[in-house]
């Protein structure tokens, strides 16, 4: 008798979307429950911390009525809570002038005394401020790094361009300063004029009372911040370019402003021929007015290093053409749900990750993976969000949304790699330590010998330069050398396919002089498919394919997915695996139909105990999966695996670089020879488990060689570790691209050879920067020291000093933009 019941559904606990008990491919249970999950990364998931996740929520009818399938046993479900009334987990509280403090409750903050705040979900979308040159300082809002007193910029970026309150203040004062400081340089220059014609208007004497009056408000207003930098600098033990600034000026300013107000106090050899001493108020508004110019330049120019991924996040579209209830309605894209099904019509951007349902069509994702021949989607393909439809019309269900998205998580790695410091950084740090005391030493060494040795007047000579001296120094041009460069570098890799995780990996990569590359998923396709099915006696080939592919459904193996998919194309159905093992190296075990079914290598024959010498040899290329059942081999399983197009290309790239490169698999010998061959790999290792396969890394490190890593799965994941750079293909598991310092998106061989080239010229761009930097300094403080003096009488005047220190850094970030044009 056919009954009519109602379909049942559940959520998956670790990733909330909704699975049918009936048809779910995986299921766990524990403390007595039983679990269901979307696909085998969420069993997975749970498999490691069951305990983080919700017990499974209750079966929640679907309203669709099946036929012929039994009446489900009613399931009790507790009365819906008000929406906020949910029991979730005390939140963390943190200070919000101290974010490094955090406890699990409310309390006042043991550095500055303000009571802790819960920092509730909605705090992510704050945003928060680091600085770049250095960036454990986090701060809540725009400021000046307590360390370097550089100005915070955004950690994170945004898609629209968000006006800068740093750069807004100082471009006011700026024009300010301009505005003054422009007749104040026409007062100072008054003795030079053709017939001095400020002395015929205005008294000689109120010229340094004039002069006192416009530069004050640049001084003391415009000039505030870098007094209050400098200030915090010494404070925190930390000078830095605004400890000079702030002496420089200050001293200048200081010394005008008592030679205008007693200027009887100066004897006679130090007064011209007014009576009064020289003033130089000039020179401090000169020099404020452009190191604020400087600062309005180096802010413009910094907001450029995160276009890159500005331009990511301008990919996304605003909304999405979702299919509900029979109707078509364009919606915003933070309303998608995962599960839910959209149209995306010819031309338009797919707005989020997921799998086409109907339809077919090109797709240009060449924005996320640098791939710019448009792929093939059909039913079953998956579709990455913010890429462009071509000429057909999709329907596609959404799988991943905000956050989880593949274009998101991307900004997000790329933004944290932005943070990260370099080896190289190393050496500026050395330097940058003593870089201002030496500095300031100079200029006491600079005002003592012209004071003491130097031409009359020798004050004024002692005074003009030592302040040029602390003036010209630029410790910033130094500290941004190499993390601006780190900026513009990973925005353009992820452009390219290439994602940065952090920049070691990326210096690292340039010295690489051996790649050792996995052979499934890295040098070929990933998607073996089944040749041939060779069963035992007393079994048909169908059944051993069958019972083969129900305990490999719940394995991530592209071996794996091969069997399934041959097994689903040929209408088989497929029973529920219990007890399931997954074997690193060796296989997978279940039990299938209450059978004990081993799918796997001859290791795994061998961990049997079962006799393997009438099993199938394998051909040349392919690989050989034999299956147990109850302890007894029952046949096997041929699969090949195709080379990917771009593979033969990219390795004879790599090769003509003088790259030596290793081939590892843990296929059979016979496999693995016959790819060698195809690519032209004279070193391979077939066989080998995964921690052999660190175990090889280790020893070509042991000999010296700088090694690379290139693998896509779990099995992967121990030499990835052990490598100096670990290289993960975009289309391999989460195990082996959290692993990785670099990951490929696209996942194919090419994506090394533009790491590669990405690595040199950005090595290549850091040490253009740090040369710059030291030769500036140790040419321009030495000059302005007045060395050149005794042989051309030659002295640098302290506003020529201001304007070349700004200019310095404005410089280096100008050479690292060069980046963003880069061709990989």
């Amino acid at each position: 008798m056919l009954n009519p019941t109602t379909e049942v559904s559940v959520k998956d606990p670790v990733c909330g979307m909704t699975v049918n008990p009936s048809t779910a491919r995986y299921s766990h249970s524990y403390a007595g429950k039983t679990y269901y999950f979307c696909c085998a990364h969420c069993l997975e998931k749970f498999q490691g911390d069951p305990e983080k996740y919700p017990a499974p929520p209750s079966v929640v009818s679907s309203g669709l009525v099946t036929l012929g399938t039994p009446r489900p046993t009613p399931v009790s479900t507790p009365a819906a809570k008000p929406l906020g009334t949910a029991k979730q987990d005390a939140p963390a509280y943190v200070c919000p002038m101290c974010p490094e403090v955090r406890q699990n409750g409310p309390g006042a903050c043991p550095k500055c005394g303000m009571a802790l705040e819960p920092d509730v979900p909605l705090a992510a979308t704050k945003t928060e401020y680091t600085c770049p040159m250095h960036p454990e300082i986090v701060r809540p809002g725009p400021g000046a790094c307590p360390i370097c007193g550089m100005a915070l910029e955004p950690r994170t970026v945004t898609a629209h361009d968000e006006e800068n309150p740093e750069l807004r203040d100082m471009s006011r004062r700026f024009w300010l300063s301009l505005v003054l400081t422009a007749p104040l340089l026409i007062i100072a220059m008054a003795d030079m004029l053709p017939g001095m014609p400020l002395h015929q208007v205005l008294p000689a004497p109120w010229l340094p009372w004039i002069e006192l009056l416009l530069a004050t408000p640049v001084v003391l207003w415009a000039g505030w911040p870098f007094f209050q930098r400098g200030w915090t600098s010494i404070v925190n033990r930390s000078p830095n370019m605004f400890t000079l600034i702030a002496m420089g000026t200050g001293v200048a300013y200081s010394y005008s402003l008592v030679a205008t107000l007693f200027p009887r106090i100066f004897p006679e050899s130090l007064r011209g021929m007014s009576g009064h001493p020289d003033v130089y108020f000039e020179a401090a508004a000169a020099i404020t007015t452009l190191v604020l110019l400087g600062q309005v330049l180096e802010l413009r120019a910094r907001s450029q290093t995160s276009s890159a991924i500005r331009a990511l996040l301008d990919l996304t579209p605003k909304t999405a053409r979702i299919l509900r209830d029979g109707k078509e309605e364009d919606v915003p894209l933070d309303q998608v749900q995962p599960g839910d099904r959209l149209r995306v019509r010819p031309g338009e951007k797919v707005p989020v990750d997921g799998v086409v349902l109907e339809g077919s069509s090109t797709v240009d994702e060449s924005m996320i993976t640098g791939e710019s021949v448009p792929i093939q989607k059909a039913a079953g393909h998956r579709v990455i969000g913010a890429t462009v439809n071509g000429t057909g019309s999709l329907v596609m269900q959404a799988e991943h949304v905000g956050s989880e998205t593949l274009l998101a998580q991307i900004v997000q790695l790329v933004s944290q790699a932005q943070r990260s410091r370099a080896p190289i950084q190393r050496l500026a740090d050395r330097v940058s330590a003593w870089f201002v005391p030496t500095v300031v030493a100079i200029a006491v060494v600079t005002f003592v010998t012209w004071l003491a040795l130097g031409p009359q007047p020798r004050l004024a000579h002692a005074l003009v330069n030592a302040v040029a001296v602390l003036i010209i120094a630029c410790p910033c041009a130094l500290g941004l050398a190499t993390p601006v460069a780190i900026m513009v570098a990973t925005g353009r890799g992820a452009h390219a396919g290439v994602l940065i995780r952090n920049a070691q990996a990326l210096e690292t990569l340039e010295k690489v002089d051996t790649l050792i590359i996995d052979k499934t998923g890295t040098l070929t396709e990933g998607k073996p498919r089944v040749v041939q099915v060779t069963a035992e006696k007393g079994i048909t080939d169908a059944e051993l394919l069958r019972l083969a592919a129900a305990v490999e459904r719940a394995s991530e193996h592209p071996l794996a997915s091969a069997i399934v998919r041959a097994a689903t194309e040929k209408g088989l159905s497929l029973p529920e695996v219990h007890d399931f093992q997954s074997i690193t190296g060796k296989g997978v075990l279940g039990k299938v139909d209450g059978k004990t079914v081993g799918a796997g290598n001859e290791a795994l024959l061998r961990d049997l105990k079962i006799d393997s010498s009438t099993a199938q040899s394998p051909r040349p290329g392919n690989t050989i999966i034999y299956i147990a059942v109850n302890n007894q081999l029952a046949g096997s399983v041929a699969i090949a695996d195709p080379i990917k197009a771009s593979t033969p290309q990219a390795i004879r790239e790599l090769k003509n670089e003088g790259l030596r490169v290793v081939m590892l698999t843990g296929d059979n010998r016979a496999t693995a020879e016959a790819v060698a061959r195809e690519l032209g790999i004279q070193e391979f290792e077939a066989e080998v488990l995964p921690d052999k396969k660190s175990e090889v890394v280790k020893h070509l490190q042991e000999d010296g060689r700088v090694v690379a890593m290139a693998g896509d799965g779990i099995n992967d994941a121990p030499a990835l570790a052990q490598a100096q750079v670990g290289i993960a293909m975009g289309t391999g598991t989460d195990v082996a691209m959290e692993t990785g310092g670099i990951t490929l998106i696209k996942g194919d061989l090419a994506g090394i050879v533009r790491a590669r080239k990405l690595s040199q010229a950005t090595m290549r761009n850091i040490r253009q920067n740090l040369f710059f930097a030291f030769v500036y300094n140790s040419v321009g403080v030495p000059i302005a020291a007045g060395v050149l003096y005794p042989f051309f009488g030659i002295l640098l005047s302290p506003i020529l000093a201001a304007a070349a220190m700004s200019f310095s850094s404005v410089s280096v970030i100008s050479n690292s933009l060069r980046l963003r044009k880069l061709q990989l």
